[in-house]
């Protein structure tokens, strides 16, 4: 590749929660970044994190073929972070992800890093995990050469994990837990985008590649709920739900705005989020504990909040 300085990745999704962190991680090496996404404005907030004219900003939506080959156009590196929870899953997982691999190919990209979900299989049950597995084999299929990554849940100062369960702590006084054996191995957002740079950076080494990546500690969703509360000063009772119950809940309320889970979302849990596969030796790196990084940002869930003693 060429130096630092004029190298250019373009980064879909980068106005997501993902995206800041590894912004971050590419700026701080001198790169340039061309932020791609379907409203550019989301991504804004990347400017001063870099130097004057080191990001640049287009407008693609990824099931837009014509606007993913312009948007790819002159890069070194192509990574795709772009992924949703609910809604057309195929459009976006699978067709989404064809076009980028297909236009990096044509464009001659050099490296292209995909990030896909621990679980992914097209034989799940979950439409999410279904289309993501497929996701890979279309990604593979146009780009064979492509970096695939695979976290765990993915925890962060914005994520909408961990804070949606510390809200729920300051706000109920029992803690419904559904799905309370199922095991997670949550990662810090900024771990991983660390290892999403040097996989982009670096295709000699990660080319063709999977590598599924998940935090220093597995926890149960029971022991997940229970260190927010502790950490956050909320003495909660937890109800854990029997499968039944959760079941009947996804099935019966998942479908409406703010439901605590979804049908699919009952379905993808099904299988544990726990890497099995290679990942951060790979890249070097020591993924930060979760007890290490979110007591910082869960201060204001205390009931005094930056004022209390404990």
């Amino acid at each position: 590749m060429p130096p630092k300085t004029d190298i250019l990745v373009t980064v879909f999704g980068a106005g997501g929660f993902l995206g800041r962190y590894v912004a971050q991680s590419l700026l701080k090496t001198g790169v340039r970044i061309r932020a791609a996404g379907r409203d550019p404005r989301r991504a804004w907030y990347l400017k001063p994190l870099g130097g004057l004219g080191q990001v640049q900003f287009v407008r693609a939506d990824v099931t837009d073929r014509a606007a993913v080959a312009a948007a790819v156009e002159g890069s070194d590196a192509v990574i795709n972070l772009v992924g949703i929870l609910k809604g057309p899953f195929r459009k976006v997982h699978v067709d989404g992800a064809r076009n980028i691999a297909g236009a990096a190919a044509d464009a001659g990209v050099p490296a292209l890093v995909h990030i896909s979900a621990i679980g992914a299989d097209p034989e799940s049950e979950s439409a999410y995990g279904r289309t993501k597995g497929e996701g890979e084999d279309a990604v593979r299929a146009a780009f064979p050469g492509a970096t695939i990554i695979r976290p765990s849940i993915v925890f962060g100062q914005e994520d909408g994990f961990i804070n949606r369960f510390a809200r729920m702590a300051r706000l109920m006084p029992i803690l419904p837990v559904i799905r309370p054996k199922w095991r997670l191995q949550p990662v810090h957002a900024a771990d991983l985008g660390k290892a999403i740079a040097l996989a982009a950076l670096d295709p000699s080494t990660h080319a063709g590649q999977t590598y599924e990546l998940g935090g220093p500690n597995v926890l149960t969703m029971a022991a997940l709920n229970r260190w927010i509360c502790e950490t956050t000063g909320r003495r909660r009772a937890l109800a854990e739900l029997p499968d039944p119950i959760g079941k009947a809940m996804a099935r019966v309320t998942g479908w409406l705005p703010g439901a605590p889970i979804t049908w699919d979302q009952w379905l993808m849990m099904g299988q544990d989020s726990v890497a099995t596969g290679p990942g951060f030796d790979a890249f070097g790196l020591d993924p930060a504990p979760l007890a290490a990084v979110a007591p910082a940002w869960l201060v204001p869930f205390r009931k005094h909040g930056r004022f209390a003693k404990a």
